[in-house]
């Protein structure tokens, strides 16, 4: 998989997400997001569902977590999604040709 397969994934899940999200929420869950809600005063449950979801990203972005799903799926890094090229387009390295093994040492 490449970065243009990532960034294909990203849209369609973006698009599929929409506006609202329904979540059934289990009975742990339900208890926390209750006492979140009631220690934390947010104006919406819904702030406190955005705030974890910020917290998960930030956490799995700054463990590698995101770069090793990333490298593992789709052979990107976060960095490079962000950059919209690979680090050899970065570097310039894809511009040279493979080396021949065969002829490499011939004049």
């Amino acid at each position: 998989m490449s970065l243009e397969d990532l960034n294909d994934d990203v849209q369609e899940s973006y698009g599929d997400v929409g506006s609202e999200l329904s979540v059934a929420l289990d009975r742990e869950t339900r208890n926390e997001l209750a006492l979140l809600e009631a220690a934390l005063e947010p104006e919406e449950t819904d702030e406190l569902v955005r705030r974890a979801i910020h917290m998960l990203f930030q956490t799995t972005v700054e463990t590698g977590k995101l770069d090793f799903q990333l490298r593992s799926g789709y052979d990107v890094t976060y960095d490079e999604y962000l950059s919209g090229m690979s680090y050899d387009e970065m570097t310039g390295a894809d511009q040279y040709p493979s080396m021949d093994d065969e002829r490499r040492y011939q004049f």
